[in-house]
């Protein structure tokens, strides 16, 4: 059996004859033209159709198609790039087109979607609400949420904006997936009894043309009297959890505390400045701070989430930690095997030593 897999593969590999790449945007219309294959590939429409050309799409089936009479490449359906690659660059479709009458021949195809501006930048919420003593000091910094952009490269997400700036400014810190945690530092003291109620608001933008923005609205209360914030026993908590554990899980649990008596030393936990997906699969109990799962985690999807967990006291006061859950993987997928062969006769004592010209004359 392993002959003949060998056998196969260097058939395929002694009919590749040629290959070619096209770029198109995503969002193109049912039937708009990807590239003329016949043209490019130095073959005669004649020899596509004589020849039974075949698309090989795999999981690209439903995305492009062959016109054989007229030699081209067509959009089957409209192509949504964040559906199919989500943030991976480059994005792209391989294929293969087969000439099944002989000679055989075999082509690969690579066709990269070229992301477009057709996705704003987004928060989850859209408004947030701080409850700050005004006797917090210059420099206390407030955590924020971050906006989402679908879209990749100078399409998405570059730069957020805070108006007005007359009490606080914006400190962005760059992450090592290429993402940006945001910061609201206080730069003028506060007095509740000049000002109340405070409204500011956070602007997300993006590169494109034109470009595109989300907002989120701000609303922060001035109390009295919380001198002191929440930390977290550890900055980083690590664990790891088997794909396929039931919801419910416990996965691990952050603790912080508060040196303030009272209600300004009472924590609350919650999830922030996390991913959307994320936040589908756990959830932290905001009085215990247990992490726990609430969706199915699958290690072929990913293999590794970080959640950022914010503890908040009723005096406004923050502070984040981080926990990185790394996937165990567990023997839940068959093998899969997808093959395309040409039957033949071979003799029983043909020569092994046959050099490829002749296997293929053999054949």
């Amino acid at each position: 059996m392993a002959f003949f897999y060998f056998f196969f593969v260097l058939l395929l590999l002694l009919y590749v004859v040629g290959q070619v790449s096209y770029s198109v945007p995503e969002e193109m219309a049912k039937g708009s033209l990807v590239g003329n294959i016949a043209q490019d590939l130095g073959l005669d429409v004649k020899r596509l159709r004589s020849g039974k050309a075949r698309l090989y799409t795999g999981d690209s089936a439903q995305y492009i198609e062959l016109n054989r009479e007229r030699g081209v490449l067509l959009i089957k359906e409209k192509i949504d790039r964040e559906v199919l690659c989500r943030q991976t660059t480059p994005c792209a479709l391989h294929f293969q087109i087969t000439l099944e009458k002989k000679p055989i021949e075999f082509y690969r195809v690579h066709v990269e979607i070229v992301d477009i501006n057709d996705n704003a930048p987004l928060f989850e919420k859209g408004d947030f609400k701080f409850k700050i003593s005004e006797s917090a000091v210059i420099g206390s910094k407030f955590d924020l949420e971050r906006a989402v952009d679908l879209d990749v490269g100078i399409n998405g997400l570059q730069n957020y904006i805070l108006k007005p700036t007359d009490n606080f400014a914006l400190k962005l810190h760059n992450q090592a997936d290429g993402s940006r945690n945001v910061e609201m530092v206080l730069k003028q003291p506060l007095d509740r009894e000049k000002n109340e109620h405070l409204s500011l608001v956070l602007t997300a933008v993006d590169g494109g043309e034109p470009q595109l923005s989300g907002t989120m609205q701000i609303q922060i209360t001035v109390l009295d009297a919380n001198d002191n914030a929440p930390v977290f026993t550890k900055s980083v908590y690590k664990a790891n959890v088997a794909e396929n554990s039931p919801r419910g899980t416990v996965v691990t649990i952050v603790s912080a505390s508060d040196a303030d008596y009272g209600s300004n030393g009472r924590i609350t936990y919650s999830i922030g400045n996390t991913l959307d997906d994320v936040r589908q699969l756990f959830e932290v109990n905001e009085h215990t701070g247990e992490v726990r799962l609430t969706g199915n985690i699958d290690y072929e999807k990913s293999n590794n989430y970080r959640i950022n967990v914010r503890a908040s006291d009723d005096g406004g006061l923050t502070d984040t930690c981080k926990v990185i859950v790394d996937v165990i993987d567990v023997n839940d997928n068959h093998p899969i095997i997808n093959i395309m062969s040409e039957t033949n006769v071979i003799s029983e004592d043909i020569k092994t030593t046959l050099s490829p010209r002749k296997w293929r004359k053999a054949l």
